[in-house]
């Protein structure tokens, strides 16, 4: 047991939890699987992923990347919950393959800001558009309060899935 394990957190659920909560989780593993993310991919974009062998983990940061023009490693390095160290050598990769480029920051010349070409641009987001598709349908179908709700359980899950 770690300093953060409680009672609470290592209890059996009860019958309607285990309905109404976990029994969802396994119909949600496939979804995670790297297969499904390859076969979600462009044919180009699964093929360098394929050639060069890079993980999800590679995936994870062209999609970081689409949401935002460009970023620092130390920023990647944060949104994906992973050392610079390892943020450092997935951005590598992707810079060696072409899919990444690495510019000074023209507002701190010590600093190297990440993107994705313009050129490649559209292949990663048409992944990652295919990738969010299956949540944003369910998200739509959500009332305001219940979007809310949700979003903020997956937070919370995400926290304590992190922490273990």
């Amino acid at each position: 047991m770690t300093d953060k394990t409680s009672k609470a957190e290592t209890r059996a659920p009860t019958p309607e939890e285990a309905r109404e909560i976990l029994g969802f989780i396994p119909l949600l593993a496939g979804y995670f699987h790297p297969a499904r993310a390859m076969a979600d991919m462009p044919a180009e974009l699964r093929t360098l992923f394929e050639d060069h062998r890079l993980t999800p983990r590679h995936g994870a940061v062209l999609t970081q990347l689409v949401a935002e023009d460009a970023l620092t490693v130390t920023a990647i390095a944060r949104r994906l919950d992973v050392s610079l160290a390892t943020a450092s050598e997935v951005v590598g990769d992707l810079v060696r393959t072409g899919w990444l480029s690495r510019q000074e920051d023209p507002d701190n010349r010590r600093r190297a800001l990440i993107s994705v070409p313009e050129g490649r641009r559209p292949l990663v987001e048409s992944l990652v558009a295919a990738r969010a598709a299956p949540i944003l349908r369910a998200l739509e179908g959500l009332s305001p309060c219940d979007r809310q709700g949700f979003q903020a359980g997956l937070r919370a899950w995400a926290r304590e899935v992190r922490d273990i």
